[in-house]
């Protein structure tokens, strides 16, 4: 495993710490502005913390409608709440910024995170329209910013999207990889807090032997132990969150039951 913020783990669990909405979008609470958003967030922080996940990385997954172009005063918001908890952090961080790799990028470089997450590569139709991202801007900035050690971590297969790309899945990762120079694949389900196919995790496995696979939605408790027997670890929101929706807090006796589940498998 070639990630520091593994720590030798033979399993990594990142989790969700889901930003609310941000400036610029609807759902956007600007009675509480940024400070109730730092406020919520550092809760779960502390929850997934006490429970002993091994990385946490921020999300705006409540920017709906999702767009594809990250707004100038959401990629100021989400910079200025995770500065804000930076001080609080005993683990490593990550950050993704829906659905813009290079926002992601720029963020995750001005707040110091340790990687980001986001679709870097393919085509696809989804809710959103013709989604096209593009590789080589985001990892140009991560050069120009002088982070060439941020690591970034590839989902290839996105939620609320099909792909237009007929390749099959192992292809479309062992080509991310040799192509556009991806540090890590992560296969997802079709929406989030739904798994991904076990079938999809195995033959990414097995085409990328030497890059870290992870399981990127739907882990929970009851499968995490099939998961685990193929991929490098998982990201996971949904399950952590009080009754298991992704719009809810973070339940720290979730996070502690399965982290401690984890724990006796490895």
């Amino acid at each position: 495993m070639p990630f520091e913020f593994f720590r030798g783990r033979r399993k990594v669990v990142v989790a969700m710490a889901h930003i609310g909405a941000l400036p610029g979008t609807p759902l956007y609470d600007a009675a509480g502005g940024v400070s109730r958003l730092i406020d919520n967030v550092a809760r779960d922080v502390e929850n997934l913390q006490e429970g002993g996940v091994d990385a946490i990385m921020f999300g705006n997954e409540n920017d709906r409608p999702y767009r594809f172009a990250a707004s100038p005063e959401g990629v100021a918001a989400m910079t200025a709440v995770v500065t804000a908890l930076k001080p609080m952090l005993k683990v490593p961080f990550g950050v993704n910024y829906l659905w813009d790799p290079v926002a992601t990028v720029a963020i995750a470089c001005a707040t110091g995170a340790v990687f980001a997450r986001e679709i870097f590569t393919g085509l696809f139709a989804s809710d959103m329209g013709l989604w096209r991202p593009n590789a080589a801007d985001a990892l140009t900035l991560r050069r120009n910013l002088g982070r060439q050690d941020l690591k970034l971590l590839f989902n290839i297969n996105a939620e609320f999207a099909s792909s237009l790309d007929a390749r099959p899945i192992e292809l479309r990762a062992k080509s991310a990889v040799f192509s556009s120079l991806a540090d890590a694949i992560l296969v997802s389900g079709p929406l989030t807090g739904q798994s991904a196919e076990t079938s999809d995790l195995r033959k990414v496995r097995e085409a990328v032997p030497d890059i870290p696979v992870l399981a990127n939605t739907g882990v929970r408790i009851d499968n995490v132990r099939e998961i685990f027997a193929i991929a490098d670890g998982c990201v996971i929101g949904t399950h952590f969150k009080v009754d298991g929706d992704t719009w809810k807090p973070v339940d720290g006796e979730r996070v502690k039951r399965f982290m401690d589940y984890v724990g006796k498998l490895a």
